[in-house]
């Protein structure tokens, strides 16, 4: 392999592993953010129940002003049927007081709730966007976790198929060895027999005894009368 196809190969290697770890280091930071966003929520929740509770004083307060503005009213008249203008008057100049009151509590009143309808938006489509995002994440964490599993099982399967075949590849070599060393055996076998064979029949041919063994003239021209007589 040339020293440029090295080179590249190790370039390629470089860029994969910084490209893991930047993608963990950016699930990493996507854990943090996510928590600093929940921590965020927290916190609007908190700050929306304390603009509803002042909106409930506000409301209280503004209930309480209308009472007072109806009933200061209704003193005015009465006093004013019964020809006591003075307090009449004087009734009629705390309805204005107590209106100018209303008048600012409701303004008050309308700002906390514009507020609170604002807030709750917000707080529904950020918490929204959080569990989008807190759901991606967890299936990016799952499919990670998924695929390093397959890839695990792949490695063990293809190392565990590579064993398998050298074993198989021992196997047959032992069987060759041991046919091998049998056929030999056989083999020194067949001689042994052969050379004993060869021995044995050696002696019967010296002695006479088996066919084909040396047989002197005395022998033959006896074995010829003998046929002779008997026909």
């Amino acid at each position: 392999m040339s020293l440029r196809r090295i080179w590249t190969a190790l370039k390629g290697a470089v860029n994969e592993g910084s490209e893991a770890v930047a993608d963990s280091q950016s699930i990493r930071i996507l854990d943090q953010e996510l928590r600093e966003a929940k921590a965020e929520l927290k916190a609007c929740d908190e700050n929306l129940t304390k603009i509803m509770a002042k909106r409930k004083l506000v409301e209280s307060k503004v209930q309480a002003l209308k009472a007072d503005v109806e009933t200061y009213s209704t003193h005015a008249i009465n006093a004013s049927e019964k020809g006591d203008n003075a307090l009449a008057l004087e009734c009629a100049e705390r309805v204005t007081e107590l209106e100018t009151q209303l008048e600012t509590e409701r303004s008050i009143l309308d700002g906390f709730l514009n507020s609170e309808t604002t807030l709750k938006g917000n707080i529904t489509q950020a918490k929204t966007n959080v569990r989008r995002m807190e759901q991606q994440i967890d299936q990016i964490k799952a499919t990670e976790s998924v695929q390093k599993a397959q890839v695990a099982v792949s490695s063990r399967h293809m190392g565990a198929n590579s064993k398998i075949k050298t074993a198989l590849d021992s196997l047959d070599r032992i069987k060759n060895k041991q046919e091998q060393r049998a056929a030999e055996l056989e083999a020194a076998e067949e001689l042994a027999s052969e050379e004993t064979d060869s021995s044995l029949d050696a002696k019967l041919k010296a002695a006479g005894i088996k066919p084909g063994g040396e047989v002197s003239g005395n022998d033959k021209l006896a074995q010829l009368l003998a046929g002779r007589e008997k026909a």
